[in-house]
């Protein structure tokens, strides 16, 4: 039986080891995935997935997750991206450079600097995007930049070309460096 995430944050909170077991049951091959679509290694993904647990323990308490599972993805993608950068210093991954590097043209590079840079206000104008985007486009959105899912993976999830799937990504990363210039200057 799959425990709901209430109680999974109800175990943590009582620091039960079965806080760990029972996320492992309800969220291992998620997590994996996200941190197997960054590294493209098991055995590091698997690495990550044990911080990612460790991280989750020792942040609840204090903290209390309204939507685990986004918790817990954020960790291990962090995680993950830390686990790149040290592998590979000088040699990244190509699809998450490409698409570091797409999404980066999304911001004007002289307009950010640290004295007019507000993370939290630029991750609400994003957050405010992607609810604008249809079901569709948000997929596409989501999957290339927080999943790092390639062009040729999301053609196969949306059951769309990977020519329509580049176009959409280049129409819609003009829209967003649109959105983000209007709603936070950059």
């Amino acid at each position: 039986m799959i425990l709901e995430d209430e109680k999974i944050i109800d175990l943590y909170w009582e620091r039960s080891e079965n806080a760990i077991t029972e996320t492992d049951k309800k969220y291992r091959e998620r997590c994996l995935h996200v941190a197997r679509s960054i590294l493209n290694d098991n055995s590091d993904a698997e690495e990550c997935l044990n911080d990612t647990y460790l991280t989750a323990w020792n942040l609840i308490p204090p903290e209390k997750p309204e939507i685990l599972s986004a918790f817990l993805f954020r960790i291990i993608r962090n995680h993950s991206l830390n686990r790149l950068r040290t592998l590979n210093r000088d040699k990244r991954k190509r699809d998450l450079t490409f698409s570091l590097d797409e999404l980066g043209e999304c911001m004007d590079s002289r307009s950010v600097t640290e004295e007019n840079f507000d993370e939290t206000e630029v991750l609400n104008a994003i957050n405010d995007f992607l609810r604008t985007l249809n079901k569709d486009n948000r997929f596409i959105l989501v999957r290339r930049y927080w999943f790092f899912d390639s062009i040729a993976d999301i053609s196969k999830r949306s059951s769309m070309t990977e020519e329509n799937v580049r176009a959409r990504l280049s129409r819609l990363r003009k829209r967003l460096k649109k959105y983000l210039k209007k709603k936070v200057g950059l």
